[in-house]
């Protein structure tokens, strides 16, 4: 009797699954609830509907549940962030509250470089304005 292998853990499922992404984003958003570069950049009152799609895209992006792609479609991050101008300041104080984010997660040092290594390439890649 052969049995196949478990299949490999998700990067999602080894850092803690959804409470760990809650704990990342909703740390991201008290900064940005506060923040006087970013907060004019979210068009809504309640920073409750963007704090859920960040996180759903997240999750996703990591290996969790599909509810954003089936709920939102493709991500094209480029495109929905077009309206804005995200200037290198904006990209630097929204790296600021997602570090804040990811030391609040407590990932052990190699999945926080992981992380840490992907949303630095996204944020510099979401640049748009250089004023």
């Amino acid at each position: 009797m052969s049995s196949s292998p478990e299949p490999a853990a998700s990067f999602y499922d080894e850092i803690g699954g959804e409470p760990t992404f809650r704990t990342i984003v909703d740390t991201f958003y008290a900064g940005v609830a506060e923040d006087d570069v970013l907060r004019p950049l979210y068009p809504e009152a309640d920073l409750g509907p963007a704090n859920d799609r960040f996180r759903l895209f997240l999750m996703q992006y990591w290996g969790g549940p599909t509810v954003y792609s089936e709920t939102r479609g493709h991500p094209r991050l480029r495109m929905r962030h077009a309206p804005f101008a995200v200037t290198p300041l904006a990209r630097d104080r929204w790296l600021l509250h997602f570090r804040a984010g990811l030391d609040a997660a407590a990932l052990t040092p190699e999945q926080d470089s992981r992380f840490w290594d992907y949303v630095t390439h996204a944020a510099q890649f979401m640049v748009n304005s250089l004023e």
